[in-house]
């Protein structure tokens, strides 16, 4: 069964400029700071897209910034309601994505891929010719690689991954980004293709459809285009590339390919990051060698703006790790009621609901998430009993002041693994991917009588039916607006 969903970003935008969620911008922006400036902005305020119409010093290129940058423009993307509530959006990607296997790709020839209507090699391969973007002031160079996901292949299996891996122009053939290695990608590019001194095909989607983006940032146990068919409710369509046997959505807006070059490496960074925070100081890191650039005509350029509170990414990953987190410790047999992680911590922050069905259990959880192939990204688990609800900041903040007990209730685990990309880490821990961890369990304890557990006063525990529907039912009439 198909789902209402978009093939490209232009009936992506379309729909988002129906529902009040994007902007047009006409006069001229600068791809120097001005764009991102902009679209800082908007994650800020949570305002409408900005599509920029005319980019400086790049005639036939526009420019859409912070794509999925709000759960609105997350609903649209799916087809739903732009009002549906988190849950309601968390429901339906868990519907659509529940089965443990997807289809494959459906292959179009290169004269029915959009991505093709514009075809440069040889010298015309010129990332010079991209309007990449100065994202931040203080940023070591310009990133065409914001909003975005790279293809790579396994060497040896016919294993794929599409993930978001930044990059930043070097030269007019040449980008450059960290690749970690306990990454998809890294873990094929480092242990099989650097150890033979072999170079590495990859493609990097500029543009996709929002579904395959979504995918890109997921951590699926399928591979991204498997899920994207999943989220699609059939087949996503991919065309091959030009100079090697990589397969890409034929509907992105630009697509550059080329070979990763193993064992060599060029300085890249400072870039403000996920985090909030400029924590990547200037190193040597992974080295991309283009040689091939398709588009399609006039292409819409997306930029997305990593900084305090949220944008795309940490929307996104934040969304996706929690929902692969709920149906790991659901597959556990762990009575949860639901898992949130809070995009404004940059999914550092793991919010659990579960019945305290027995003691330790907060232990229990933390260190099965922990343990997990998602475990590198977060470091603090809040696990809250089941009448809490998860999505709500202003509970989560009164259980972890009134419910953790501050020795007891604080389990802290000195070394894990991390990423280098940690604000508050030692350079030690950057340098080693390092990362201590913690649980906030904010549950009273289960043998405690009935009578020794506080009573929670609040509307909802504290007042009989009758009265609570009485109220509710004449809350306009007395004069209340929301």
């Amino acid at each position: 069964m198909a789902y209402k969903y978009y093939k490209d970003n232009r009936a992506y935008i379309e729909a988002l400029l129906k529902t009040g969620d994007a902007v047009v911008i006409n006069d001229e922006v600068d791809w120097d700071l001005e764009m991102g400036a902009i679209v800082r902005r908007v994650c800020e305020k949570k305002s409408p897209s900005p599509y920029f119409k005319k980019i400086k010093d790049y005639p036939g290129f526009e420019g859409f910034g912070a794509p999925i940058a709000t759960y609105r423009r997350l609903a649209v993307s799916l087809g739903l309601d732009p009002e549906s509530p988190i849950p309601a959006i968390a429901k339906e990607y868990l519907s659509r994505t529940a089965a443990d296997k997807g289809e494959k790709p459906k292959i179009l020839n290169a004269k029915d891929a959009p991505c093709k209507e514009v075809v440069w090699t040889g010298d015309d391969a010129d990332l010079f010719r991209l309007p990449a973007p100065m994202v931040h002031e203080g940023d070591g160079g310009r990133y065409i690689g914001t909003w975005h996901f790279v293809v790579a292949k396994d060497l040896d299996t016919p294993a794929i991954n599409w993930g978001m891996y930044r990059q930043m122009v070097f030269d007019e053939k040449t980008m450059v980004g960290p690749v970690l290695p306990f990454s998809d990608m890294g873990k094929m590019f480092y242990n099989k293709y650097t150890p033979n001194n072999i170079p590495m095909p990859f493609a990097t989607v500029i543009g996709p459809d929002p579904l395959s983006a979504i995918a890109s940032c997921a951590p699926a146990a399928i591979p991204e285009d498997e899920f994207t068919s999943l989220l699609m409710g059939e087949p996503v369509e991919v065309v091959k590339c030009e100079t090697c046997d990589l397969y890409v959505p034929a509907h992105a807006e630009i697509i550059i390919e080329g070979v990763i070059i193993p064992n060599v490496m060029i300085e890249e960074a400072p870039f403000g990051e996920y985090t909030g925070y400029r924590t990547s100081p200037r190193e040597k890191r992974t080295v991309y060698r283009v040689k091939a650039i398709t588009m399609r005509k006039n292409p819409v350029l997306p930029i997305s703006n990593m900084g305090i509170p949220t944008d795309e990414g940490q929307l996104l990953r934040s969304f996706s790790l929690g929902l692969e987190m709920e149906r790991m410790l659901r597959d556990q047999g762990i009575p949860i009621t639901g898992v949130y992680m809070l995009p404004e911590s940059t999914h550092h922050l793991v919010v659990v609901g579960v019945k305290p069905a027995y003691a330790n259990i907060a232990t229990q959880i933390g260190q099965l998430v922990f343990g997990s192939k998602l475990g590198p990204w977060f470091h603090m688990v809040a696990v809250v009993d089941d009448k809490t609800d998860i999505y709500s900041k202003d509970e989560l903040i009164h259980n972890l002041s009134t419910r953790c007990h501050p020795k007891n209730g604080i389990i802290i685990t000195e070394q894990g693994v991390g990423t280098p990309l940690n604000p508050y880490a030692w350079p030690e821990e950057r340098k080693y991917s390092r990362a201590g961890k913690v649980i906030f369990d904010c549950l009273f304890p289960p043998e405690w009588p009935t009578s020794m557990v506080p009573i929670k006063v609040s509307f909802d525990n504290v007042y009989p039916k009758e009265i609570r529907e009485k109220v509710l039912s004449k809350w306009n009439q007395y004069g209340f607006k929301d």
